[in-house]
């Protein structure tokens, strides 16, 4: 092998070093944020889950009176 041959290829594979290099901190930042995304969403479920047990919570404790809001006078009659 000539040493311009020897001295392309060394420089195609500094290159694809180079690539790779780029390609696993891409690959790092992409599963850092799903993983970040992961751990939200599952906090979001907790919150609406929450948020749905106190709703029924409410309704069955009779607070508001009972009634269907839809039937109450407003408080400016």
């Amino acid at each position: 092998m000539s040493l311009p041959d020897l001295t392309a290829l060394t420089a195609r594979v500094e290159e694809l070093e180079s690539q790779l290099a780029f390609a696993e901190a891409t690959h790092q930042q992409l599963d850092d944020t799903v993983a970040r995304q992961d751990r939200e969403i599952s906090a979001l479920k907790r919150a609406v889950e929450a948020m749905a047990r106190r709703l029924d919570d409410l309704r069955d404790s009779g607070a508001g009176g009972g009634s269907d809001p839809a039937d109450e006078v407003p408080p400016h009659y």
